[in-house]
C-alpha cells in the first residue's frame, strides 16, 4: 500500500517540525483514532468513490493512504446525487472492549431549501482494511454524526440537529441519542445538549470523548469557511449541562470574538486573516500517544489571494496540544492560531512509501489513489485487459450525475505538471477521450480527442464547463492522426495551460491559459466542500463500449510552493 506524500520536515531553532497541511488537496473533515501503536485518520469523500480514505501512521509524522472504507457502490449508491452531496464527515473510532473499529458516516441526499436530508449509518470491522459490516441505519436527525463508546459499555451518537423552523437559531444545535448495538438501532429520539462555546454560530462536527470523569464535546463553529474554529465543552454527566472552555475557540485561523449566530452562511470571507497561511481551520479531532503527547487534526484551506478561492479544497492539518491543570485542551504554545509548522512527536520514526509520480499501469491492480465520481473506478478502468495500460471504457458525458468515466487523483499543489500518453480512435462525434481538470460535473476543462464531422477525421480541441455553461473552443480544433498522442496540463498558480505532441518531447500549446482559481468552493455555484481533481477520461455516449488506452499517467507537483 502506497501513501500520501510524506510531509516536508523543517528544522526550526534546532527542532524538527511538521509542515502543514499533512494531507494536501481534497482531504476534509479529518477524524483520528488510535489502536495500540497505530494511528488512523479518516476524511470525507462526498460524491467520490472509493469512499472514506483511511491514512495510517505509527509515528504521527509519516502517513500513508492505507485503505478505503466504502468500496461497494451498490450498497452505498451515490449515483444521481448532486455535487458535494454523498459521504459527509466520517467518524472513525476504535472500541477497545470489543476490539472493533466503528465508522459512522452520513449520506447527504439533498440540500434543497436548506433541509439537509441526510441518512446516518454505522459499520464495524475487526480489521481497519475490512471486511466491513452491512450498514446499520441510525437516524436522519442531522449531519456530522459521531459515536462515543462509554466505559460502561453504552454508546452515544451526537450530531448536528439541523434547524429548519422560522424563528429558531440556525443552523441548529448538537443533539444526542443512545445507540443499542444489540438491537442495532437508536433508543428514542435525539435530544439537544449543546449550543456551542462561542457566538460564531454554525455549530457542527461534534465529537464526544471521556477523560478523567468528564465528558468532553468538541465541535466546529463559525461555518466551514473563514470564521471556522474548534471549540470544546465538558460535563460530568453525558447529557450535560456542558460548560464551555473559557478560552474558546481552542484552534482557529481568525482570533477574536465575533457574533454570527443569526447568519447561517458558512464562507464569511470578511474573516480572512492575511497573517495566517492556514485558513478555515476547524472541524477537529484529537488523539493521545503513550508518551502523553496530544495532537489534534483539523481541516484548513490555502486560498489564492486576493480572490479568496481555494482550488485545493479543504485539507488536513495537525496541531500539537496539551492538557492544562484545570482539565482543558490547549495548543502547546498557549495560542489558538493554527500553525503552519508544528513540533513533531517523539515517537520513533516510521517511514512509509509514497504515491508514485509516474504510474505505468504495469501492476495487476489499479492504484488506491485513484477516484471516480459516484461509482468505483473498476466499473470502467481495467489494467489487466492490455498489460502496461489502463483501458478506460467510455460512458456518459462528464456533466452526468450517473455513470461517468473519469479516473482522477487529488490535486495537491497549484504548481503541477500532469502528462499522459493515449491511444484512441474515435468513430463518431459522441466518442471522446483525453485529459481533464475537474471540480464537479458543472465545472471542468477537458483536452480531448474526438471525431470531427467537419474535418472528416479525428481531431483535438478543448471543451469547458463553467458553472454549467458549456464552451467548445472551436478555435483550438486541430486535425490529428490516429497514432499515440501525448497530452499535458501545466498548472502554474493562477493560470494553467494544455499542451500536446506526438513524441512526448515537443510542446505544442493548445488554447490560451485558463483561470485556475475558478476551480474552487468560492467560485462554483452548484457544488461546494470538495476539491479539484486531475485525471484521464473517456466518453461513449452511444453504446458505452468504446474505449481509450492510456500508457501512463504522470503527476509531478511542487508541494513546497505556497498558494499565493
Amino acid at each position: 500500500m502506497l501513501g500520501q506524500k510524506i510531509p516536508a520536515f523543517d528544522h526550526i531553532g534546532g527542532t524538527i517540525m511538521i509542515h502543514n497541511p499533512i494531507f494536501k488537496g481534497f482531504n476534509p473533515d479529518p477524524c483520528i483514532c488510535r489502536k495500540g501503536d497505530d494511528y488512523y485518520i479518516a476524511v470525507s469523500t462526498f460524491e467520490w468513490m472509493p469512499g472514506i480514505p483511511v491514512y495510517h501512521s505509527k509515528d504521527m509524522k509519516n502517513w500513508e493512504l492505507y485503505t478505503h472504507v466504502l468500496t461497494d457502490d451498490e450498497e452505498v449508491d451515490l449515483k444521481k446525487l448532486p455535487s458535494a452531496k454523498g459521504i459527509w464527515a466520517p467518524c472513525l473510532t476504535y472500541c477497545e472492549q470489543e476490539d472493533l473499529f466503528y465508522v459512522v458516516y452520513g449520506v447527504m441526499n439533498s440540500m434543497n431549501a436548506r433541509y439537509f436530508d441526510v441518512d446516518n449509518f454505522v459499520i464495524t470491522a475487526k480489521d481497519i482494511r475490512g471486511p466491513w459490516s452491512k450498514p446499520v441505519y441510525l437516524h436522519s436527525a442531522g449531519f456530522d454524526a459521531s459515536m462515543l463508546h462509554d466505559d460502561d459499555g453504552r454508546k452515544w451518537v451526537v450530531s448536528l440537529e439541523w434547524e429548519t423552523r422560522e424563528g429558531y437559531e440556525k443552523p441548529g444545535a448538537i443533539c444526542m441519542v443512545e445507540y443499542s448495538p444489540e438491537k442495532k438501532e437508536v433508543i428514542g429520539y435525539p435530544k439537544r445538549i449543546w449550543n456551542g462555546g462561542t457566538d460564531r454560530g454554525c455549530i457542527e462536527a461534534p465529537h464526544l470523548t471521556k477523560r478523567n470523569g468528564y465528558y468532553y464535546i468538541m465541535c466546529a463553529e463559525g461555518g466551514t469557511g473563514y470564521n471556522h474554529c474548534v471549540t470544546m465543552g465538558r460535563a460530568k454527566n453525558v447529557w450535560g449541562p456542558y460548560e464551555g472552555d473559557p478560552t474558546n475557540p481552542i484552534v482557529t485561523s481568525v482570533p477574536g470574538v465575533s457574533y454570527e449566530r443569526q447568519d447561517p452562511d458558512h464562507l464569511k470571507p470578511k474573516y480572512y486573516n492575511p497573517e495566517s497561511v492556514l485558513q478555515k481551520s476547524g472541524h477537529g479531532s484529537y488523539v493521545e500517544t503513550p508518551l502523553g503527547e496530544v495532537y489534534l487534526v483539523h481541516l484548513c484551506a490555502r486560498p489564492f489571494a486576493p480572490e479568496l478561492r481555494c482550488t485545493l479544497g479543504r485539507e488536513t492539518a495537525i496541531q500539537k496540544m496539551k492538557w492544562t491543570e484545570e482539565g482543558w485542551l490547549r495548543m502547546y504554545d498557549d495560542d489558538n492560531l493554527a500553525k503552519e509548522y508544528v513540533e513533531e512527536s517523539k515517537l520513533p520514526e516510521y517511514p512509509v512509501p509514497q504515491i508514485p509520480d509516474f504510474d505505468d499501469f504495469d501492476g495487476d491492480e489499479l492504484g488506491n489513489w485513484y477516484y471516480a465520481p459516484r461509482i468505483m473506478p473498476q466499473r470502467f478502468a481495467d489494467v489487466k485487459v492490455r498489460p502496461g495500460y489502463v483501458r478506460i471504457r467510455g460512458q456518459e458525458s462528464r456533466t452526468s450525475l450517473n455513470k461517468v468515466s473519469i479516473l482522477a487523483r487529488k490535486l495537491t499543489s497549484v504548481y503541477a505538471k500532469v502528462t499522459t500518453k493515449m491511444e484512441f480512435k474515435p468513430e463518431t462525434h459522441q466518442h471522446s477521450a483525453g485529459l481533464i481538470m475537474y471540480y464537479d460535473n458543472m465545472n471542468y476543462i477537458n483536452l480531448r480527442k474526438y471525431y470531427s464531422e467537419t474535418l472528416g477525421q479525428s481531431a483535438i480541441s478543448i471543451i469547458a464547463l463553467e458553472n454549467g455553461e458549456k464552451t467548445e473552443f472551436v478555435n483550438t480544433r486541430l486535425a490529428v492522426d490516429d497514432v499515440p498522442i501525448y497530452f499535458r496540463l501545466e498548472i502554474r498558480g493562477k493560470h494553467s495551460q494544455f499542451f500536446w505532441s506526438y513524441n512526448g518531447k515537443d510542446s505544442n500549446k493548445i488554447g490560451i491559459p485558463f483561470d485556475t482559481t475558478k476551480f474552487s468552493d468560492e467560485y462554483c455555484k452548484y457544488g461546494e466542500f470538495t476539491g479539484t481533481m486531475v485525471g484521464i477520461t473517456c466518453a461513449d455516449r452511444v453504446k458505452h463500449k468504446h474505449y481509450a488506452d492510456f500508457d501512463f499517467f504522470e503527476y509531478k507537483a511542487d508541494e513546497d510552493k505556497a498558494v499565493e
